[in-house]
């Protein structure tokens, strides 16, 4: 027996709702129980949490580009840089900042995909500054004659100026010039190269480039560079994508390091997995190189680039053919 078992059976206390006595063996069996119950709970999470370890992968996902026929894109897009270049000790300064409307109308998609649309730019407001002289603003829905030095920005705004094709991760498959302008000299990357296999967050690719810099000698040197892409995250059907532009061939003279200056980029992307195609852009550059025109000379670049998706606009004959229908 006991001590309890030897003591006289006690009142009844108010606190434990019964004797002492009755109390004790009901109490203890609790605590046991209840110590029983949180180890094999602890064990369970933490076996339910290595299982997950192991079943759970992160979900890959295939990036493509997607079109339908007849269908516009637009992207409101705005460049702002500055350059400030010194040479034996004078600086000069240029400013330069623009907003247009990027247009792909879609003239056609093949089964696989593969699309061909006409590239234009509408509505574009652009200024420059340049140390000494008065700044120079151009509107295309405003101004009826463009200042100088915005003659051929006027000549092209609202006209086909490509005729493009491209597959679904983006390479272009051909490209038709129609008319000469400022909006499509760059004859390099049209837009961002998809992976060829589907990704998960964390995973990289990237698309080599070749640059033709122009030396003084009038030769010509050929610089290889490597955009890569990083899938930083993937939210609500929306991929997150980062980039940078990296320089291979080794550089030792600063002239042509100057000239490979807007080279340097890094940014990131939106790209909507369901619609296929890009929400926004975000580039920027800020690099100085110094003795590009001897030891006294330095040169800044300091730019930013924003494309963002918006609903495109209706056009006049769009508007009146509406009209009509109503």
């Amino acid at each position: 027996p006991t001590l309890a078992d030897k003591q006289p059976v006690p009142p009844h206390d108010p606190a434990y709702g019964t004797t002492r006595k009755d109390s004790i063996m009901p109490i203890r069996s609790q605590l046991f129980i209840y110590l029983t119950v949180c180890a094999a709970f602890c064990f369970g999470v933490q076996f339910a949490t290595a299982a997950d370890k192991d079943t759970k992968k992160p979900a890959a996902v295939t990036l493509r580009y997607q079109f339908k026929p007849g269908e516009t894109l637009c992207w409101e897009v705005v460049h702002r840089g500055k350059v400030s270049a010194t040479v034996s000790g004078t600086t000069q300064d240029t400013e330069m900042t623009s907003r247009s409307l990027k247009l792909w109308r879609v003239a056609d998609v093949q089964s696989d995909g593969t699309a061909t649309f006409v590239y234009s730019v509408d509505d574009v407001k652009m200024r420059q500054k340049l140390t000494g002289r008065k700044e120079i603003r151009y509107n295309s829905k405003t101004d009826k004659k463009a200042p100088g030095g915005f003659e051929d920005v006027a000549k092209a705004v609202g006209k086909p100026l490509s005729k493009i094709t491209i597959d679904t991760r983006g390479k272009v498959v051909q490209r038709d010039r129609v008319l000469k302008s400022p909006f499509n000299e760059n004859k390099g990357q049209l837009t961002v190269p998809l992976p060829e296999k589907p990704v998960t967050v964390g995973d990289t690719w990237s698309e080599p480039h070749e640059v033709a810099v122009p030396l003084e000698t009038g030769g010509i040197k050929r610089v290889q560079t490597l955009q890569k892409y990083k899938l930083k995250n993937l939210k609500t059907g929306v991929a997150t994508i980062l980039v940078e532009t990296q320089i291979l061939t080794p550089i030792s003279e600063p002239a042509i390091e100057a000239k490979l200056i807007q080279q340097a980029s890094r940014g990131r992307i939106r790209f909507d997995v369901d619609a296929g195609r890009i929400l926004s852009q975000n580039i920027d550059l800020d690099k100085r190189v110094v003795g590009f025109r001897g030891q006294a000379s330095s040169l800044h670049y300091l730019t930013s680039f924003e494309e963002k998706l918006i609903e495109a606009p209706v056009s006049t004959a769009s508007r009146a053919a509406e009209t009509k229908r109503k």
